[in-house]
């Protein structure tokens, strides 16, 4: 028996159960997939304090911005603290740019026009200027879910994380029949009883709520990302995007919206996005979406106009009405928890979530206040 049960294997799921292992809890990781073989695997990576407004999400982003800098002291990550610089097309946008990041309490530096190519060299000429967010970072999401579940295995004594993937969860546990406390869950591969169980399955976590009875509004966004081939030397430092992705971000619209969102890798390719739609889990390729990122790509770099795209992906953003995750006790099913709902910022958001949801398994007031984010909200 474990204390906890974590269904998902991406980069949240992988959190909650390396700090619950942290934490001393003996915990078992399920997933259907392999490790990172959901939203996570189709991920850019972004670790971002750039994009929020102030509040409780952004309060959850410095929290875990600063998790994923001693996360990444261990050594093994993949981390880039590579600061991100969001520009402006007119002066206007330029002035609502800097508001925001006067309200907003975190690090930045207001950049006029003319000292953009200071940061980025190989910009467009014509932009109104930018704000560059130091505390703005990536990490390569797939190493980064292996690595924590990998570390949470090794650090923390012999047997005490266990992953399963391959196994499918169908149902759950019950103390007294369907109104009693999770005990565990039934899989295709047979029943594991657990202390508590954690739903961190990501853009199917409504899937997963649905199984014990509950209602989570969780909805795929879908998003594509074009990759260019390896470049022989960087052409760009930092995570370079358009006022037009905060707006994108915060948005309830099902229609497709894009904003050039634009960064290098260490491996020398150039990821390039961001489009988001809702149209379920279709994953057809649309060359339409494929050529409007790449020519809102090109026309903010324009170097990358002969640079060829070798490939493209898409993944799905799991979407929630408030655009705030789902994290917490739900208290219409005792012993079952979520972390879920993150939208596209799961990657950035994971350590602080399951650094507070091994909190409160634990007992202990928890760092953050977790009412914005619980899952009762929606009943």
């Amino acid at each position: 028996m474990s204390d906890v049960i974590v269904i998902g294997a991406g980069v949240v799921g992988a959190a909650c159960a390396y700090y619950a292992a942290a934490a001393g809890m003996d915990v078992t990781v399920l997933d259907r997939g392999p490790v990172a073989g959901g939203t996570t695997g189709a991920g850019e990576g972004n670790v971002l304090v750039s994009d929020k407004e102030p509040g409780p999400e952004l309060d959850l982003a410095l929290l875990s911005n600063r998790l994923w800098r001693e996360l990444a002291g261990h050594g093994g990550f993949e981390f880039e603290a590579k600061g991100g610089l969001v520009v402006a097309e007119t002066e206007e946008i330029q002035r609502q740019l800097v508001a925001l990041a006067g309200k907003q309490g975190v690090e930045y530096t207001v950049v006029p026009p003319g000292g953009l190519h200071d940061y980025e060299p190989h910009l467009a000429a014509g932009l109104a200027g930018g704000v560059f967010y130091p505390q703005d970072a990536q990490v390569q999401p797939m190493l980064a879910a292996a690595q924590l579940i990998r570390h949470g295995a090794d650090s923390f004594g012999h047997g005490t994380l266990r992953l399963r993937t391959g196994v499918t969860v169908t149902g759950f546990l019950r103390e007294d029949g369907e109104g009693g406390r999770v005990t565990g869950v039934r899989t295709d591969h047979g029943d594991i009883i657990g202390g508590a169980v954690v739903n961190a399955a990501g853009t199917w976590g409504g899937e997963i709520a649905a199984m014990a009875g509950v209602d989570l509004p969780i909805l795929p966004r879908r998003g594509f990302i074009l990759v260019t081939e390896p470049l022989s030397e960087p052409l760009i430092r930092h995570k370079v995007y358009t006022a037009a992705y905060v707006t994108n971000v915060a948005s309830d619209s099902a229609d497709l919206e894009t904003s050039a969102v634009v960064e290098g890798t260490p491996a020398g390719s150039v990821l390039i996005g961001a489009s988001r739609e809702r149209v379920g889990f279709d994953r057809t390729t649309s060359i339409p979406v494929l050529r409007r990122l790449a020519a809102q790509a090109t026309a903010l770099f324009p170097v990358l106009r002969d640079k060829h795209v070798i490939r493209s992906y898409c993944g799905f953003r799991p979407y929630c009405p408030d655009h705030l995750p789902v994290i917490g006790q739900d208290p219409r099913v005792p012993g079952l928890l979520h972390a879920c709902g993150h939208e596209g910022a799961g990657i950035g958001l994971a350590p602080a979530t399951g650094h507070l949801l091994a909190q409160l398994l634990a007992g202990q007031d928890t760092d953050l206040d977790l009412a914005p984010f619980a899952p009762g909200r929606f009943a």
